[in-house]
């Protein structure tokens, strides 16, 4: 099924959902099929992505214990920097969050 095909019948089932009681057992059935169809695409598409996320974090951990093996640094400067930057977010967000809260 094309991606157009595809989104037609998504608001296809979604305007249904918001008129279920008006629509028949067939039309009701058509979109259960399509829906089960669509999760089963989207299932695949997402063991597929974790199966080469762990695919590349098995080779990222084999290279960091080799480097540390080597007595080598396991963590770069850009590391730190994207660590800094990731904690400065989550940081200012939670006291942003918090002041919302009282």
């Amino acid at each position: 099924m094309g991606e157009e095909r595809r989104s037609a019948a998504r608001l296809e089932a979604d305007k249904i959902l918001l008129d279920l009681e008006n629509r028949s057992d067939d039309d009701l059935k058509k979109v259960l099929d399509e829906l089960y169809e669509e999760e089963k695409q989207i299932s695949y598409r997402r063991r597929m992505l974790h199966g080469k996320i762990d695919i590349v974090r098995r080779e990222l951990v084999h290279r960091l214990s080799k480097k540390h093996k080597q007595g080598k640094s396991l963590f770069s400067n850009k590391d730190v920097t994207k660590l800094t930057e990731i904690l400065s977010k989550t940081l200012t967000e939670d006291i942003g969050k918090n002041s919302v809260d009282k």
